[in-house]
């Protein structure tokens, strides 16, 4: 499992300090007198709207943000255009190396998952896959619905004896992004040949536009498999498969299956402040395989202290006080504990630029 990327240089002591602390700073004056312009992701999009309106509503702040995808958003942090980027796919050394005079924090503000959807007639029982066969059928090796290997996993189900019709997004994405993750995680062929990246050259299948799109094709075609963000499968009472995590158990993209990944996967680096973590194919036995943090990104040094404290009373809102939003959106909030863990790290990696007054 590729859990980490390479981290930055930063003691495990400014990791721990201020962690699991239950005081919550109230917006101060100076916090509150600003107003702030963020860019980036569409996957987090409906619940930055009503965050940031409610949010307006209790503390004055009022905040704009323009959903625009996580590479806009990336984009448009390193040319210092906006007060914070957001993003489904961690910044690369490379990318965060053309920030001027200083770091970028990726903060983690909700769990997302992505689902693989299917259109298989006669089926009556969710689909089962293992890590070795899905990453198969998206590369063409698997090619019938009653493959061997399919039939063992799913025993007495009724499979068709008809292609395989994989689907996958047309453009670049954060979903792709978390899908192949995950199978360069648990593929060797995968790693070795598409690899993981937003815009990907899919061995097979046909293409389709955002989770709409590919979401359409699946259910016009018999015998198709695609992927889709986990809320816009519920939203839209799409069909999930059950997959086979590290742990070997079959789990479905529910909400405790999705932060049991989160937390089983934090678990295994404690010692990094670093937050640009991936966490599919966690060990956990309950863990969801691919689940994904989607990040806000904060660069101090680019808008001052005064913007710097307004985002973190944000936060500290947002975590807390917002997980009812979340849910009520068909997001996965954070967990409490691992919420104030990451707000600890927030306060550690920044210092004084992040204390409230």
């Amino acid at each position: 499992m590729r859990s980490v990327f390479p981290l930055t240089a930063l003691a495990l002591a400014l990791l721990l300090a201020g962690c699991g602390s239950s005081d919550r700073p109230e917006p101060t004056e100076d916090a509150a007198a600003v107003d702030l312009l963020g860019a980036g992701a569409t996957f987090p999009y409906p619940l930055y709207a009503r965050w940031f309106n409610e949010y307006a509503q209790q503390s004055g702040v009022r905040i704009n943000y323009q959903s625009i995808g996580s590479g806009g958003g990336i984009r448009q942090l390193i040319a210092g255009t906006v007060d914070f980027g957001a993003t489904d796919v961690p910044m690369t050394d490379e990318e965060m190396s053309r920030i001027p005079r200083g770091q970028v924090v990726h903060v983690p503000t909700v769990l997302g998952a992505v689902v693989v959807t299917y259109n298989v007639p006669d089926l009556t029982e969710p689909l089962r896959l293992a890590p070795d066969v899905l990453a198969d059928i998206f590369l063409g090796v698997i090619t019938r619905w009653n493959d061997p290997r399919i039939a063992a996993l799913n025993p007495g189900a009724t499979l068709p004896n008809r292609d395989v019709l994989v689907v996958h997004r047309s453009d670049g994405s954060g979903t792709s992004y978390i899908f192949t993750d995950y199978l360069a995680a648990v593929s060797p062929a995968w790693a070795a040949g598409p690899g993981r990246s937003k815009d990907v050259r899919w061995p097979v299948g046909l293409g389709g536009k955002g989770n709409e799109g590919v979401a359409g094709q699946v259910k016009q075609m018999p015998g198709s498999i695609g992927y889709v963000e986990a809320t816009y499968a519920r939203q839209n009472r799409l069909p999930a498969a059950l997959l086979r995590n590290a742990a070997g158990n079959f789990v479905a993209p529910n909400a405790n299956e999705v932060a049991a990944a989160a937390i089983s996967a934090l678990e295994l680096v404690a010692d990094t402040p670093d937050l640009r973590l991936s966490i599919v194919n966690a060990p956990g036995a309950d863990a969801y395989p691919i689940a994904s943090f989607t990040w806000m990104l904060v660069a101090p040094e680019l808008i001052g202290a005064q913007k710097t404290r307004a985002l973190r009373a944000f936060l500290e809102w947002a975590l807390h006080d917002g997980d009812s939003v979340a849910q009520a959106l068909g997001y996965e909030p954070l967990p409490t504990a691992l919420a104030d863990r990451l707000l600890g790290s927030f306060d550690a990696q920044l210092g004084s630029q992040s204390a409230p007054r």
